[in-house]
């Protein structure tokens, strides 16, 4: 177990735990919260052994195996595959075994590194690997490519595949939900709950927290408390603790009132001295109680929308996609994502926007906001339509060389809403609002945290005075109590607001309706989030049990009825699957060997023997190696194929 008593933890000159304990057992899932600052990631760097406690005792078994999410950007041109499987520290270490035993011509020596290869997991490493990269939402044309060709926050989305990928029995997750969307977050939360070591998650998702953790510390005033449940639990139970805590406060200052009253009427009549004297040392005796302060939560509001078009908005047969690059030639069509969508989003609807990874959730999103062009059909704006848009990385909208002040007055310039004022003592103020004051309205965006990058957006944002509100996954990075504010400030809005995420929490608590996007079409979804979970687990086993049987179902549109691509192109589908079946039925038969070979390795064999083992094992590994990657390059022919034909 993880142990801590009486530790003392800085940071220079600030003091993040002051003398306090705590106990973990192992195989807990605890979920670790506090506001931001408040020490989380600081005690995550005493657990990985980065920080040292500064007073105390604390105890980490020495055995234990840790896992954790690097938080920089891996720059390599390894291939996905290759950079999640090297995140298996033990497959690693049992390679590198073989190799040296190879080098030095021991037959016996050799042996054993095979069984201890085997033994590491290397005969499904790559199965292992590729099934954490796709389950994070990755394609599986994306599986080879080399990690620098992905942006961001997919390359954090590998960072987190590759913890997942290493054997632990300490996991440390620090905000693991923040690059992914709702499809993989529900797989990650499959996953974790499978876990069976120890684990500490750092996370502003409520509903995350929920589902993964079985207890929860809270960080607060220098302090660990531990909670005997999830996030839920946690939060009543100390609602009830805080009420108890404020009801002494309050009977004890009644009682301060009534003996300093008595003291002040008869503390100088000679008759009552000695009582007085007594109330006076029962006063000096009283251990005070500090009262409950109310926590300085961070709160902000929409302003009424100066008209609210009705329609908003109308998309007539509305195509959405990406133009043609520059470089192509002349004449070549744009990529289209989601087609010939008909709807109207009107005044006051508040709709949720649904969709697996890939399925164009955010392309829809950035066309409504004017950043990317309709490739086809109308969209015909209402008379008066102020969009207020939140993009999924904020610094699409953000110039980090810029202040808060300079964006505001910026702003400004471009053309003041009805009734803002744009001096700069005002602006000011309104950025005081969004807590940027002092000499934060002056600090370079470029230099600011995720969440002080998601306030400055949203404070642009209530600045324009929108009647139309884009958010596309706007909690990112965003704390508890910030996640909170803007749950009230949207449910207080006016206007229309269409809205991504994989908040769970802020979906339900906002969202009226939900449109999914899936299949290149729009469609209402009429079930509600949990269905919604349902149905992207279905989704995901169904494609993983019988892959060829729904690539028609996945790539065919929303309300549209392909024939069968097998119907139309037979010969060349039959060829491919005679491919594949040939393929997977060479996989069987050489780990039927691999695995006969294993067992006779377990058996005391002749020297000899066992270097000629040795040897065909690897060339087996090398066999199945060839073998997978033509097994996944007939797939992709096979998902190509039935694209081509179904469109």
């Amino acid at each position: 177990m993880i142990t801590l008593k009486g530790v003392t933890l800085r940071r220079g000159a600030r003091v993040l735990l002051d003398n306090t304990s705590l106990s973990i057992n192992t195989g807990e899932r605890v979920g670790l919260v506090g506001r931001n600052g408040a020490g989380k990631s600081s005690l995550f760097g005493l657990l990985d052994g980065s920080l040292h406690e500064d007073a105390g005792e604390f105890f980490l078994p020495a055995q234990w195996r840790l896992a954790q999410v690097a938080q920089e950007m891996p720059e390599t041109g390894d291939s996905a595959t290759d950079f999640v499987i090297a995140g298996d520290s033990a497959l690693l270490a049992a390679q590198e075994e073989v190799h040296l035993a190879e080098a030095d011509g021991d037959g016996e020596r050799l042996a054993h590194a095979y069984m201890h290869l085997h033994d590491a997991g290397a005969h499904d490493a790559q199965a292992r690997a590729q099934a954490l990269i796709l389950g994070l939402g990755f394609k599986t044309s994306e599986l080879n490519n080399p990690v620098d060709s992905f942006s961001g926050g997919w390359r954090m989305r590998l960072q987190l595949a590759r913890a997942l990928m290493c054997p632990s029995d300490l996991l440390l997750l620090d905000e693991p939900t923040n690059h992914l969307d709702l499809d993989a977050l529900v797989w990650l939360e499959t996953w974790l709950t499978r876990y069976e070591g120890t684990m500490l998650v750092i996370s502003h998702d409520r509903e995350f927290l929920d589902a993964i953790s079985t207890v929860t510390v809270h960080i607060e005033n220098e302090q660990l408390a531990r909670y005997g449940g999830n996030y839920s639990f946690f939060e009543e139970a100390r609602a009830q603790q805080l009420e108890l805590q404020q009801n002494a406060y309050v009977k004890q200052q009644d009682k301060i009132a009534h003996l300093q009253s008595f003291i002040t009427r008869f503390k100088a009549k000679a008759t009552k001295a000695k009582q007085a004297q007594s109330r006076v040392k029962a006063l000096e005796r009283i251990e005070r109680l500090a009262p409950v302060l109310a926590s300085a939560d961070f709160t902000f509001e929409f302003q009424e929308p100066a008209n609210l078009p009705n329609p908003m908005l109308v998309m007539d047969n509305a195509c959405f996609g990406y133009p043609a690059p520059a470089e192509a030639p002349a004449g070549t069509a744009p990529t289209l994502i989601v087609h010939q969508v008909t709807r109207s989003v009107l005044a006051g609807q508040r709709i949720g926007i649904l969709g697996a990874n890939g399925q164009g959730k955010s392309t829809l999103v950035k066309t409504i906001a004017r950043v990317l062009a309709c490739t086809g059909g109308v969209i015909s704006e209402g008379k008066g339509l102020r969009i207020g848009y939140f993009a999924q990385q904020e610094l699409d909208v953000l110039r980090a060389y810029e202040t808060p002040l300079e964006h505001m007055l910026r702003m400004a310039r471009e053309g003041l809403p009805s009734g803002q004022s744009g001096r700069e003592q005002d602006l000011r103020s309104f950025l005081g609002t969004f807590k940027f004051s002092g000499d934060m309205v002056k600090q370079t965006v470029g230099t600011m945290s995720g969440g002080e990058k998601a306030r400055l957006v949203l404070c642009m944002i209530v600045w324009q005075r929108p009647n139309l509100l884009l958010l596309d996954e706007p909690t990112n990075h965003l704390d508890l109590a910030t996640r909170e504010a803007l749950s009230m400030a949207l449910n207080e809005f006016e206007g229309t607001v269409m809205l991504v995420s994989h908040d769970r929490s802020l979906l339900r608590s906002v969202c009226d309706e939900f449109w999914l996007v899936s299949r290149g079409g729009v469609a209402d979804f009429t079930g509600d989030l949990d269905d919604y979970q349902r149905y992207l687990l279905d989704e995901a086993k169904r494609t993983r049990d019988s892959p060829k049987d729904t690539l028609k179902s996945a790539r065919q549109p929303l309300g549209q009825d392909k024939p069968a691509a097998a119907a139309i192109k037979p010969g060349k589908l039959k060829a491919l699957a005679r491919d594949q079946g040939r393929i997977e039925q060479a996989l069987l038969d050489l780990q039927k060997e691999q695995h006969s070979l294993e067992a006779r390795l377990s058996n005391s064999v002749a020297g000899l023997d066992l270097a000629a083992l040795a040897n065909r094992l690897n060339e087996i590994a090398e066999e199945l190696a060839v073998l997978e990657d033509r097994w996944l390059t007939v797939s992709e022919e096979i998902d190509t194929a039935t694209r081509v034909t179904a469109s």
